[in-house]
């Protein structure tokens, strides 16, 4: 994985070389804690629960912990990203995050292209949802954002959709409701999630066969290669948040609950506004903490004192990088 911060354009506060002594480029980290900072972009089977896959990635692993984000049905199958051990937390940030599926539609009755299009394109914006009645969640009426909706084939009675919308809408509910706007009833035939946030449907998808296969390598002959390619650092779950990069010389007093201070900064994203939620990331591309800006990029860039973030979450841990603070007396 390239590093995150090598592949984005930030704007420079200053600048200062990393020490090689402390801390590991993400990909680079020792396997056992590059482990207990893993993620797996599973792709999940029809047929078992995400807490079932989860549990089973757990095993695999010789985890102490694991967690999913988003649940997806028993019938559902695609990419359910699951956490080990200390990266579990940082899936909370990837639950409420954009999903992407694609479906069949299976329809009761004929209908024309042109009207299936009309009604697909009334879902666009934000649209009023009930949960159906078998969900986990209180029948409430809600609302909803559907990003995108398009038509990408079609076989007499049978739709093959895709769907980009936001998290916690009911795909189920939605074909129930084309189908009635149409008159001619409808049908989920069968669903997969291609995307939840950063996860895509890409070469970074494992199978639960393919990981166990990458981890029996590993215990059995040593070889780390498959186990890397298969078990994404942690990082991967902040790729499209806004950055901050910090000296190492702060990393420390971070990582112990200080407050991210205008001093510790050394480059950021240009696009941050105040109140945004930020990522903030060693000179190694390792991620220290999420926080939220007390200030925009032009703010922090023109503040030479004072806190500028308010830590949210602390991920590195403390004995990584060195305190670089004396104890008052």
């Amino acid at each position: 994985m390239i590093s995150l911060i090598d592949a984005e354009n930030f704007l420079i506060k200053d600048e200062e070389p990393t020490n090689p002594n402390y801390g590991f480029r993400p990909e680079e980290r020792p396997i056992d804690l590059y482990l207990s900072f893993g993620v797996v972009n599973v792709d999940k089977p029809r047929g078992p629960t995400s807490h079932v896959v989860t549990t089973w990635v757990k095993r695999i692993a010789l985890a102490e912990k694991a967690g999913h984000a988003g649940t997806l049905d028993p019938q559902v199958s695609g990419v359910l990203p699951v956490g080990i051990n200390r990266a579990t937390p940082a899936l909370a940030y990837v639950t409420h995050s954009p999903k992407e599926y694609v479906g069949v539609m299976r329809l009761h009755d004929d209908i024309d292209d042109e009207s299936l299009r009309r009604v697909l394109e009334m879902f666009k914006g934000r649209i009023y949802q009930k949960p159906p009645k078998r969900s986990a969640v209180r029948r409430k009426l809600r609302t909803r954002e559907v990003y995108e909706v398009e038509l990408l084939e079609r076989d007499r009675r049978d739709v093959l959709f895709r769907l980009k919308c936001e998290s916690g809408f009911y795909v189920r509910k939605f074909v129930h409701d084309v189908g009635l706007i149409l008159g001619v009833e409808a049908h989920l035939d069968e669903l997969r999630r291609v995307a939840t946030g950063p996860f895509r449907e890409d070469s970074t998808l494992m199978t639960l066969h393919d990981l166990e296969v990458a981890f029996e390598v590993w215990r059995k002959l040593g070889d780390e290669s498959l186990l890397r390619r298969s078990v994404l650092p942690v990082e991967y779950v902040f790729r499209d948040f806004p950055k901050i990069v910090i000296r190492d010389s702060a990393v420390g007093a971070i990582a112990h609950g200080a407050q991210l201070a205008a001093p510790g900064v050394l480059r950021l994203s240009p696009s941050i506004k105040e109140g945004d939620l930020v990522a903030i990331f060693t000179q190694k591309g390792e991620v220290v903490a999420t926080a939220r800006a007390l200030l925009s990029s032009e703010g922090i860039l023109e503040s030479d004192r004072g806190v500028v973030a308010k830590l949210e979450r602390v991920f590195i841990p403390r004995d990584l990088y060195p305190k670089a603070w004396k104890a008052k007396s």
